[in-house]
């Protein structure tokens, strides 16, 4: 894609995260002036501390469950952790960075007629009884559950754009991300990429909820970037959510031996009880993505996983 012409401001919020870092990363080399926005609560200024003497890199700590105020044209909304044990931790706070931050950030873009883009995920279709998962399925989440703060925050967020939209004239976009993985998520996230890393990198059992026979689809951090990317550029005419994430399925147990074969580990597969309201089958239908993006994943698995595996085994060294 070509280089902007004209230099933006944009803010991303949540950038100091792992996914946030690297969207920082791609806006700078494509010419525009980034405000990365985080509070820290489940990230690290590691991130992105090769940014903070780039001239066009500004950082501002703040909690987006309090108003902003700025002047910027397009806004990436990524502020909220994005995994089970940071999400779980507070609940009450998750639910809150997802309705008030959702309701400060699209106040502000309304305020600044910024364009706007929603970083919802695959958790809005709960454990889906339809797969592959279209963005018109509505989705089978359980509202009481440990796993709701998110599932259901996220659901609102997206209520709330689409509402803004109607009611406001709001320019929006929502994106509805799969499981993505790389080089700077958080060592001890729980999520299973990173998990399955760090125990095959210390020789360690690789421990797999319930059989290991339940499927997830993972999309390399380059390939959601560019996603997010190309959802932001799009024409203003595109309505509806939109599937970032790679229709490649794997099982648990598929990822959790390639990761000890790519690291040459001694470890096993340790299995243990299934989590609440864990999913059985994700993946995604891209053909929305595919068709006004012109966007689809082009990592193969193995090719993500060797960088993953050597920033793991950098931090493991380093201490």
């Amino acid at each position: 894609m070509s280089r902007v012409s004209i230099t933006k401001q944009v803010m991303v919020t949540g950038g100091a995260g792992f996914l946030g870092s690297h969207l920082c990363d791609r806006l700078i080399g494509d010419g525009y002036e980034v405000i990365c926005v985080d509070n820290f609560f489940s990230t690290s200024k590691d991130n992105i501390i090769h940014l903070m003497n780039n001239p066009r890199f500004e950082l501002y700590r703040h909690d987006i469950t309090f108003p902003l105020y700025m002047e910027v044209d397009e806004i990436f909304n990524l502020a909220c952790p994005a995994s089970p044990v940071h999400y779980q931790f507070d609940p009450v706070q998750t639910v809150k960075v997802n309705v008030h931050g959702a309701i400060n950030m699209l106040g502000l873009a309304k305020r600044t007629k910024a364009k706007i883009l929603q970083a919802s995920t695959s958790e809005v279709y709960g454990d889906p009884a339809h797969h592959p998962q279209t963005e018109d399925y509505w989705g089978n989440v359980n509202p009481n559950g440990p796993r709701a703060c998110y599932d259901e925050g996220k659901r609102c967020a997206e209520t709330l754009f689409y509402d803004y939209h109607r009611q406001h004239g709001v320019n929006i976009r929502v994106a509805r991300l799969f499981n993505t993985y790389g080089p700077r998520m958080a060592m001890n996230d729980g999520r299973v990429v990173s998990n399955f890393v760090v125990q095959a990198l210390r020789n360690e059992p690789l421990s797999v909820y319930g059989s290991g026979d339940q499927t997830r689809s993972f999309c390399y951090v380059e390939d959601m970037i560019d996603g997010l990317v190309r959802l932001m550029r799009a024409p203003d005419d595109l309505s509806g959510p939109v599937n970032l994430g790679n229709p490649t399925e794997i099982t648990i147990r598929n990822l959790a031996e390639a990761i000890i074969e790519l690291t040459g580990s001694r470890s096993t597969v340790e299995e243990h009880p299934l989590p609440q309201d864990d999913p059985v089958r994700r993946c995604p239908d891209i053909t929305r993505a595919t068709d006004l993006l012109d966007w689809k994943p082009t990592a193969t698995l193995e090719r993500g996983l060797k960088p993953t595996i050597a920033y793991f085994d950098k931090l493991l060294k380093a201490g």
